[in-house]
């Protein structure tokens, strides 16, 4: 099947930063980026193109839509599909675009695949069906069965905390060797799993804690997929840059610093899509308002993440 916006070339680090080697199919520096609603609470199509640009320009190299920190489990199939053609319609072939699609069932997630292919998106994010907790074998039969049914490259999401299955390493290095599984986004807190899957397959594998962004860059991801590059994309970036250009010191130095920002975006009570659309909100950049079940941040929160930011971005970059 031939897709009708091939995967465009990923914008070029700065001239510092040379072009680091290893495969990264849909950039090294993503943003999974929010799902702006109006005030009502309605899909706010415009304020999510006006904020993809304002990401690109702020050294983005690809934007992943509908994931997690998009708010996916609270937006329609058909907003899910008017988003990626909206933001598609707003960075041309700057940049790819990872469309999630990820459910609990298996025909769903081919349909929002298919969906996702025809609205413009160069590769799918597709999560461990959650609640039902399939065994290894019925997961690696869903993933398979969904690459299968789209013609686009796939990227797994293993983030066992939310769906309460973990994507097995073995499991995900017989899946693999499926042509269009190019790609897995982790979130499973195993190092050691990580480094099997990078040791033993050509899969490009991506970061999706911040906290680890460097140390999994360090043993060979391609790159993140970052809540917090919503709101501080060119300072988690020049982490990857420092560490391209040899100075791995001032790398470790830059991603200690991030911690400020970090901590209280994504290891505080409340969730990264909360954190983020508050502090997109404060600096005056789309967002809008949460879907229920979750609630906006409360006045001590945006206090606290006022204040972390201001006092990370006054910092000068080490």
């Amino acid at each position: 099947m031939t897709h009708p916006h091939p995967h465009p070339h990923p914008a070029p680090p700065p001239a510092t930063a040379p072009t680091p080697s290893r495969a990264a199919p849909f950039g090294r520096a993503l943003c999974a980026m929010v799902t702006p609603f109006t005030p009502t609470g309605a899909l706010d199509l415009d304020g999510a193109q006006r904020l993809a640009d304002h990401l690109l320009a702020a050294g983005c190299d690809g934007l992943v839509l509908s994931g997690t920190t998009g708010e996916s489990p609270t937006t329609t199939d058909a907003e899910k599909t008017e988003l990626v053609r909206a933001v598609r319609a707003a960075v041309g072939d700057r940049v790819p675009l990872v469309a999630g699609v990820g459910t609990a069932d298996t025909r769903h997630t081919v349909g929002l695949a298919l969906a996702a292919e025809k609205a413009g998106a160069d590769g799918v994010l597709v999560v461990s069906p959650y609640y039902s907790r399939p065994p290894q074998d019925a997961l690696e039969a869903h993933f398979r069965e969904v690459a299968d049914g789209c013609g686009l490259p796939v990227m797994l999401y293993d983030i066992p905390g939310r769906t309460g299955t973990r994507i097995e390493p073995e499991t995900v290095i017989r899946l693999s060797e499926h042509p269009r599984i190019v790609a897995v986004k982790d979130c499973s807190y195993d190092l050691l799993g990580t480094q099997k899957v990078l040791a033993r397959t050509g899969l490009a594998s991506y970061a999706g804690c911040d906290e680890q962004n460097l140390a999994l860059y360090a043993v060979g991801a391609a790159g993140y997929i970052s809540t917090v590059a919503n709101v501080a994309p060119a300072r988690l970036r020049a982490v990857l840059d420092a560490f391209d250009t040899g100075d791995t010191a001032r790398a470790a130095r830059l991603q200690q610093r991030a911690l400020t920002l970090i901590e209280p975006m994504m290891a505080a009570d409340l969730p990264g899509t909360v954190t983020a659309k508050a502090l997109l909100n404060l600096l005056g950049l789309p967002a809008g308002p949460v879907r229920a079940p979750l609630r906006e941040a409360g006045p001590e929160a945006l206090d606290t993440l006022r204040e972390a930011y201001e006092r990370f971005t006054a910092e000068s970059l080490p």
